[in-house]
Order: structure tokens, then C-alpha cells, then sequence
């Protein structure tokens, strides 16, 4: 029997980059909620503890609330790596209940242990991982989904919404009777939510989630598989195969995508198979480039390396607190860095924008750090949020550092 769980972060953090720079892994945005609610979800046990780096955690907003109880120090606790997706390896390891390591090649995925030997290792944050695989559990290998590159959650997420909204039905919001709704027994509505005329709720290929207080106005389409995060809005347009968080403001052409929350697109333009973070602007007409003209590989640059991520689709990969002017342009397999401000309107900005880039359609430079967090302050306060002392802290110690540094930003050629 599983007392409880425990979700850490390992060092695999970092090729998940500009995502992970301002967030833990568990708090990535995935299927219907986050790789570190579903994981909670799966264990069915009390989450006692989430490790991961000090700083993201303290500016991790919405982290899952932990049970303050804790369970006998032989009672058996599911030790589990953010980065690992439930499939059928976890049913045995869950159930199973006896010590012991599950690795899915070389990446350990989850560890079985008693609570006396788990506790000395809490409060240990990024050390967490490395001290655990110290322990030198009974080695278990697995085949298990692992999300290693940020294109991963892009190419499996409309599974995992799903697979999460498997026994979804039920309405409860406002839907204007000139709204369509199409196979509702797969559309969830919950209390708050309005729905406006002439907008279709299209559930055919996959169920949809509206979250409380959203509001869908006239003239969008939403297509499933896709979730809408609790007091999004949509303006207008057609989104599907995608998990908008909280707090959204969308509008114009969404396809696969994975928007963290807080963030911004009130306008016309594409974006596809793309991953932006909170807090984004994408001015009116920012559109994504997510199939190169010869339907090749898309190559991605992740912590400083440039990848081939052996997927003809991948759109950009937007940091938090982004901000784009009109008529943005971003190329396929785009990486842009937390706080980078793009205004050359009209132009492919670069493939690799690094954290803080102020970049004009010609050259790049380094934003101001107190004018960045002037904007950042007004900002979220527009979403009823102010910037924590954890949060600046965060984002001081992010400017100019990394391997996405701005002095590594400078256009080049469009591959």
C-alpha cells in the first residue's frame, strides 16, 4: 500500500529551457492541468512534497497544496520524477508497493522506498534526484514516456487531455441556445462560464474542457481534444488540440499548442505547435512558423545546443514575461528566452532569442532590468497578481545569464 507521494525535479530540467527558467517541471502545463497534478492524480495517494530548484519553487504561484500529515516511517511512499508520464509501468508501481528504482533507460522514473528513508532528503531541492539515486534502490527498467525536450509535450498533449478527460460531460455554465455543441456528452462545462452566440464547441475528435468563469464569444470555434483554463477568454477564432491555461486572453488561430497561463494573444495570427509561457504578449499578427517548406525535421536550439528534434512540426517555445511587437515573425523551432521584448515587426525575428533580448528587427541588445520589471509589475496587476519578492528575485538572478544569453542572439541565417 502507497502512504504517499513525493515529486521531484532532476537536472533534466534544463533541456526543457526557456520553459523551465522561470518554472519547476511539475508546473508545465499538460493534458488538462500540469505534469505535476497528473502525476498526483495517478499516485492516489496524499502528496506529502515536491522538490525542485528553490528559487522557481518559491515563485511557483499555483503549486498543488501537500498533506502536512505524516505517515509511518515504513509506510511505503511513491518518490516519482515530474518529467515521467503515467502509462503502464506506473500501475505496477504503484501497486506493487516494495523497494525498488524504475528507470526508463538511464533516467530514473520513480523509486518505491519507506518514508524514514525519504524524509531525510526533503528540503534538499535540485540536490534531491542525485541523492535519491544514491540510495542505490533494486533497479526496475520500464518503457515510459519521459518529457525530455520541450517538443514533447507539444506532440503528446492532445493524448493526455484524452486520456484526462475520459469521463467528461456534464454542463453547467451559461451556452446560449444559438451555441452548437457537437457529441456534447464529451464536453465539460463548469459553473460560471458563458458561452456566447454562434460559437461551436466541436467535440468529434476529441473531448472539451471549459474551466470556471471562462468566457467563449461569438464566432469561436473550439475543436477537441482542448482544455480552457479557468477565466480565459476566447475572442474569436479557432483553437483546438490545445491546453490553455488560467487567465488567457485569445484570439485568431491556435492549433496544438500549450498556452502556461496569464498570457496574451487578443489578435489575428497563427500559432501552432507552440508552448508559450505565462505572462506573454503576442502582439496583433505574431504568427509561428511550425512546418519548414521541405516538411524536414525541425532543429531546435535547448541550453545552448541546437537539437533535431526529429518532428516535422514544432512551432516556437516562448519563455515567460515575452512580449511581441505587431507583426511579429517566428520562424520554425523558435526559442525564445524569459523576459525578451521582439518589435521588428514584418522580419523572422532569430531562430535563438536569448533571456532579456531587446531585439529591433536589426540588432540585439540587453532590456533594462528595472524597466523589464516595471512592465512586469503592471503587467500582472492587470490579472489581479502583483510580482513577489520571490518572483523578482527570480528574474534578477535570470538576467543576463545562461546559455540563451542575449550576447548569443544576433540574427543570423533562417534554417
Amino acid at each position: 500500500m502507497i502512504f504517499g507521494a513525493v515529486i521531484f525535479e532532476d537536472d533534466g530540467w534544463r533541456k526543457l529551457r526557456p520553459l523551465t527558467d522561470a518554472l519547476p517541471v511539475p508546473a508545465l502545463a499538460f493534458g488538462a492541468s500540469t505534469l505535476g497534478t497528473r502525476l498526483a492524480q495517478a499516485a492516489d495517494a496524499p502528496l506529502l512534497a515536491i522538490e525542485a530548484r528553490a528559487g522557481v519553487m518559491a515563485a511557483w504561484h499555483s503549486a498543488p497544496s501537500r498533506t502536512p500529515s505524516a505517515p509511518d516511517p515504513a509506510g511505503a511512499i511513491l518518490v516519482l520524477n515530474a518529467a515521467g508520464l503515467p502509462g503502464p509501468w506506473f500501475r505496477t508501481a504503484r501497486e506493487t508497493a516494495v523497494r525498488a528504482a524504475w528507470f526508463a533507460g538511464d533516467r530514473l522514473v520513480a523509486a518505491c522506498l519507506p518514508w524514514s528513508e525519504v524524509q531525510p532528503l526533503l528540503g534538499t531541492g535540485s540536490d534531491f534526484a542525485a541523492r535519491l539515486a544514491a540510495l542505490d534502490l533494486p533497479r526496475r527498467d520500464v518503457e515510459a514516456r519521459v518529457v525530455e525536450y520541450p517538443w514533447h509535450l507539444i506532440e503528446w498533449n492532445a493524448e493526455a487531455i484524452a486520456v484526462d478527460l475520459a469521463r467528461s460531460g456534464g454542463i453547467a455554465g451559461e451556452v446560449h441556445p444559438s451555441a452548437v455543441l457537437l457529441t456534447p456528452a464529451r464536453i465539460r462545462i463548469a459553473a460560471g462560464v458563458r458561452i456566447d452566440p454562434q460559437v461551436v464547441l466541436d467535440a468529434r475528435s476529441g473531448p472539451i474542457a471549459i474551466g470556471a468563469r471562462a468566457v467563449i464569444e461569438a464566432h469561436t470555434r473550439v475543436v477537441g481534444p482542448c482544455v480552457v483554463g479557468e477565466g480565459t477568454q476566447l475572442l474569436g477564432g479557432v483553437i483546438g488540440g490545445s491546453t490553455l491555461g488560467p487567465e488567457c486572453r485569445i484570439a485568431g488561430e491556435v492549433e496544438a499548442s500549450i498556452f502556461q497561463g496569464f498570457a496574451n494573444k487578443r489578435h489575428h495570427g497563427f500559432v501552432g505547435h507552440s508552448v508559450i509561457g505565462e505572462w506573454v504578449n503576442l502582439g496583433a499578427l505574431t504568427t509561428t512558423s511550425d512546418l519548414k517548406n521541405n516538411y524536414g525535421a525541425v532543429r531546435v536550439w535547448v541550453d545552448g545546443q541546437e537539437i533535431d528534434s526529429g518532428n516535422p512540426k514544432v512551432g516556437a517555445l516562448i519563455g515567460a514575461h515575452v512580449k511581441t511587437g505587431i507583426g511579429t515573425l517566428l520562424p520554425t523551432g523558435a526559442s525564445v528566452g524569459v523576459g525578451a521584448n521582439l518589435f521588428g515587426g514584418g522580419r523572422f525575428a532569430p531562430r535563438q532569442v536569448g533571456s532579456f533580448a531587446w531585439w529591433d528587427g536589426e540588432r540585439t541588445v540587453s532590456h533594462e532590468l528595472e524597466r523589464f520589471l516595471a512592465t512586469a509589475r503592471i503587467a500582472m496587476s492587470r490579472r489581479g497578481r502583483a510580482l513577489t519578492a520571490a518572483d523578482e528575485g527570480l528574474l534578477r538572478g535570470l538576467h543576463g545569464t545562461g546559455p540563451g544569453s542575449v550576447g548569443s542572439t544576433e540574427a543570423g541565417p533562417i534554417r
